[in-house]
């Protein structure tokens, strides 16, 4: 009767689908990019790797509902949950679109506890950048 293998990685020892343990991260960067369909909040440590990120889409809400305020305050809220646990303090915070869920997620991260060092627009703004297409004839 041949011996069972012993197998290296098995369960009982904890070893598989247990993450590393988070990195401890005291500073970081929160950015937010609203746009009318939707909000995308991304929280990514000063070296700008991303530690956390959530959108309105991700929080299960969906077509139109997803731009509204309450769907970027609810991505905001979810994607800084889980840095606070991983020690974040202090960051600061890049908006960037159109969007209604700007002041939203940003309310949203103030009510978090975290020390905003600034708030800065990011919002790209064409210095009258591409040539518009020529006019449709009928």
């Amino acid at each position: 009767m041949a011996k069972p293998i012993p197998r290296i990685g098995s369960r009982r020892n904890g070893r598989i689908g247990s993450r590393k343990n988070g990195r401890r991260i005291p500073k970081g960067v929160i950015h937010v990019q609203a746009s009318f369909n939707n909000t995308i909040v991304t929280v990514t440590d000063v070296r700008g790797r991303v530690v956390s990120w959530s959108s309105a889409g991700t929080c299960g809400f969906r077509g139109t509902r997803r731009g509204t305020p309450f769907a970027a305050q609810t991505a905001a809220g979810n994607a800084i949950r889980t840095v606070v646990d991983q020690g974040m303090q202090r960051a600061e915070v890049m908006i960037k679109g159109p969007g209604l869920g700007r002041d939203a997620a940003l309310r949203a991260i103030r009510r978090s506890g975290i020390l905003l060092s600034f708030v800065r627009d990011v919002t790209p703004m064409p210095h009258n950048g591409c040539r518009p297409p020529k006019k449709r004839r009928v």
